[in-house]
């Protein structure tokens, strides 16, 4: 791609974010997300196979829907009430409505289906912007609207997401799917707390890019797209493939690992809210996701596989790893120790 092009997607990206997080009203938050849509289909698109055009399809299908019910829901809002605020939406339809287009964004369950198609479509560098900073406006918009919305249905959806994110990625061998299916697991411990405490979703939101950045960026590193030529990539680069496999502990949420810190904080709030419950079911379920990540974490690094690949084994290259992907591993397995610091602040 045109590094010109590249620069202006990649700008109006971050404009789009931006102006989403930023805003006040209805119509500006909207304008901001429909940036964000536009920019990202030309690099979802930009191999020019045939399945990465139709993960831009299926992406700007149903984005435009959720960008359409989200638009619907300010309406009828502004409607009954007289007010374009986002703060204050306090129309009980419309807070469902909202509620709907926001999952159907961010791919929580269960609006899920898009999202493992549409990021085993694109590339890794795409695929990472995907996970991450596609999600922040609907996170943000959530953030804002959390007084406003029905904790039942927010529970209920985060407890399906946590199950189908654990259940469905166990069976995938293709690891940017395993990643979908990662990144929607997580999403249900988000949504589950925003309405008790928004900024433990913050929290956990970004101690989830950190993590899966650093994941992706490690992969982009290898070339590792399935778990049969994860197997062989140990060859390739070895220190970089022993700290991919804490990186993936950590984004199962081991508990000496960075990944623990929002599960734990998580879990506290829940029972503070008399909702023990719904605490011990979504972390029963979240061990399902630690299979398939104990299991990308074995093709890694544990051991060799006990059946001969059909893929030649890969000279060890003497290019150096990026300094951000060993910033980024560090920090996303050890930031434990300052759990007291940030547990003061939120």
């Amino acid at each position: 791609m045109n590094p010109q092009a590249k620069l202006v997607f990649t700008t109006s990206i971050i404009l789009g974010t931006t102006i989403t997080i930023s805003s006040n009203h209805w119509i500006t938050a909207w304008a901001g997300l429909e940036i964000n849509t536009l920019a990202i289909l030309p690099l979802i698109a930009k191999s020019h196979h045939p399945r990465a055009i139709e993960a831009a399809t299926k992406y700007f299908l149903t984005q435009a829907a959720a960008s359409a019910l989200l638009l619907f829901s300010s309406m009828t809002n502004a409607w009954h009430t007289g007010q374009w605020d986002i703060s204050q939406l306090t129309h009980p339809p419309s807070c469902l409505i909202l509620t709907s287009a926001l999952a159907i964004k961010l791919g929580l369950a269960p609006f899920h289906f898009w999202f493992p198609e549409v990021l085993q479509g694109s590339p890794l560098t795409t695929g990472l912007l995907l996970s991450t900073v596609m999600k922040l406006p609907p996170i943000a918009l959530l953030f804002m609207t959390s007084p406003s919305l029905n904790p039942t249905l927010l529970t209920g959806m985060a407890i399906l997401s946590t199950a189908l994110g654990g259940w469905m990625g166990l069976n995938q061998t293709q690891i940017r799917k395993i990643l979908a299916f990662s990144s929607i697991s997580h999403l249900g411990w988000m949504a589950i707390i925003v309405i008790y405490n928004p900024k433990l979703t913050l929290l956990n939101f970004y101690l989830y890019t950190l993590m899966t950045a650093a994941t992706f960026l490690a992969l982009n590193s290898t070339k590792a797209l399935k778990l049969s030529t994860l197997m062989i990539t140990w060859t390739k680069t070895p220190a970089l493939n022993a700290m991919l496999f804490l990186t993936l502990l950590s984004l199962a949420g081991l508990p000496p690992l960075t990944g623990f810190l929002p599960k734990w904080l998580i879990i506290q709030e829940l029972t503070k809210q008399s909702m023990a419950s719904a605490a011990t079911v979504i972390s029963l379920l979240s061990l399902l996701g630690l299979f398939f990540y104990l299991r990308l974490a074995y093709c890694a690094t544990i051991t060799l596989p006990p059946h001969t690949t059909n893929h030649m084994k890969q000279w060890r290259t003497n290019k150096p790893t990026h300094t951000s992907i060993a910033v980024l591993m560090v920090t996303s397995t050890m930031l434990l120790p300052i759990s007291p610091a940030i547990s003061t602040i939120v």
